[in-house]
């Protein structure tokens, strides 16, 4: 699969994945900016091209037949917006079980343009103990790859500041749809 990944990334569509990207065990990539649907088959090809799964949440509403069946296969974890139970909980407790996991989030939480980042990323690394890995697509440079590694020391306003600093000079798909900082 990450052969034909990398070809489709590469050949067809002139991206690159810019390795390394570090092999850690368990970690959340904070995957910005998300301004297109185009981001996820960038980001999924680019990461399958380095021979690496990475897991993603996606809308609940996209997992009916036939869609989860492709989601499901390409690592989709549905997220049910309308439930009181915590999914930082939950995915901290989802990276407790598993000895290898990569968690893929758009920090956004949309393709249009917003202020502020949804905090989840942030707590669920902090809960499950996981660095968080700053990936950015930057399509100025048809690149993906990682910004920096990242540790969140529980002071998340000092943190916030310092994660959306490395994603300043990225050229998003729809640069009218983000606000860097």
């Amino acid at each position: 699969m990450a052969n034909i990944s990398k070809f489709i990334l590469n050949r067809i569509m002139g991206w690159k994945a810019i390795d390394p990207f570090p092999i850690v065990p368990k970690c959340v990539l904070v995957v910005a900016p998300h301004t297109s649907n185009w981001d996820f088959v960038v980001g999924k090809l680019a990461y399958s091209s380095l021979g690496r799964q990475a897991n993603f949440l996606i809308k609940a509403e996209w997992f009916v037949f036939p869609f989860n069946i492709f989601f499901k296969k390409v690592g989709g974890i549905p997220v049910k917006r309308d439930r009181s139970e915590s999914l930082t909980t939950k995915l901290a407790n989802v990276f407790q079980n598993r000895e290898w996991m990569h968690l893929g989030i758009t920090p956004e939480g949309t393709r249009k343009p917003v202020k502020e980042w949804k905090k989840g990323f942030y707590f669920i690394a902090l809960k499950a103990n996981v660095p968080i890995l700053l990936v950015g697509l930057d399509y100025g440079k048809k690149e993906a790859r990682v910004l920096e590694v990242f540790h969140p020391t529980g002071d998340y306003e000092s943190d916030i500041i310092k994660i959306r600093s490395y994603y300043k000079d990225i050229k998003a798909k729809k640069p009218e749809n983000y606000i860097p900082l």
